[in-house]
Order: C-alpha cells, then sequence, then structure tokens
C-alpha cells in the first residue's frame, strides 16, 4: 500500500454524483490528508503496518518547532482518500500504466479495512467515496509531504 500523506490546517472532500449534484463527504481541520493506493499482492497486513505508520508518523511540531509529535499526540485529525493513481508506472512514454494497482474489488475491500481501522483508533476519521470523482481542497501546512510506503510480499 501507498500512502502519500501531507500535514494540513484544514481539508475537505466533495464528491460529485453526477454534473449537477456534489456531496460534501468530510471535513477536518489541522491534521493529517492520507492519499492511498492498493497494490497488487496487498492484504490486511500492509493495511495494519501502513495505519500503524500513519498514526505514529511524526510530522508535528512540538514545543521547539521540531516535527517530533504524531497525529495523536498532537490532537490532529484524519482524512482518508482512496488513490490509485499512486500505484502508476510512469517509467515509460507519456501515459501512466495502472498494472501494479490492485483490481477494483481488492482495492475497495482494503481501503474499507484500513478505514475501519483507523476510525476504530481515532475518532472523527474522515473519508472520500471510494471509486468515486472527488474534489479534495486542502492547505498544506509546511509545506510538508512524505510518501510511506509498505509493499505487498514478495
Amino acid at each position: 500500500m501507498i500512502a502519500l500523506i501531507q500535514r494540513v490546517s484544514e481539508a475537505s472532500v466533495v464528491v460529485k454524483e453526477n454534473s449537477s449534484t456534489e456531496t460534501l463527504a468530510g471535513v477536518i481541520g489541522a491534521g493529517m490528508v492520507a492519499l492511498v493506493a492498493v497494490e497488487k499482492g496487498d492484504t490486511e497486513a500492509q493495511a495494519d503496518r501502513l495505519l500503524q505508520r500513519l498514526l505514529a508518523y511524526r510530522i508535528f511540531a512540538d514545543g521547539n518547532g521540531r516535527m517530533n509529535l504524531d497525529l495523536q499526540q498532537a490532537g490532529g485529525n484524519l482524512m482518508l482518500i482512496s488513490q490509485f493513481t499512486l500505484a502508476a508506472d510512469t517509467n515509460k512514454g507519456n501515459r501512466p500504466s495502472f498494472t501494479h494497482a490492485a483490481e477494483p474489488a481488492d482495492g475497495r475491500r482494503l481501503f474499507d479495512y484500513l478505514l475501519d481501522r483507523a476510525r476504530d483508533q481515532l475518532p472523527g476519521v474522515q473519508s472520500g467515496r471510494f471509486g468515486a470523482h472527488m474534489q479534495l481542497s486542502l492547505v498544506n501546512d509546511g509545506p510538508v509531504t512524505f510518501q510511506l510506503r509498505v509493499p505487498p510480499p514478495s
């Protein structure tokens, strides 16, 4: 599994239902937005490890302004957004290949698993909708952006 994480001062996600209807799916204040891709071969073990890393990754400032606090220590919010394009192979040509991305059914199952486990450990976790066309708005605080990856078993 891959996560592109950003420390944010605020974020929101809108799901586009059709050309004239949209739904506000989630809003957070200060915290972390994680764009998440499921790769072929990923299992619940990768989701569990990724969640552990998301919750423990120290990207929030302590009293001295150093990135020493994790999400819970900082009292931050979490938003998870499914984004299969992070699994793209961009090594050849001018068009990405998605051969490394999980099939949609597997991606949905593991993303939902990750989301459920996150909600078990942290109240108020927000999310978009898997497979939907979404518009994500955020204010990146720093800017601070990292990529985390828990590779599928070999």
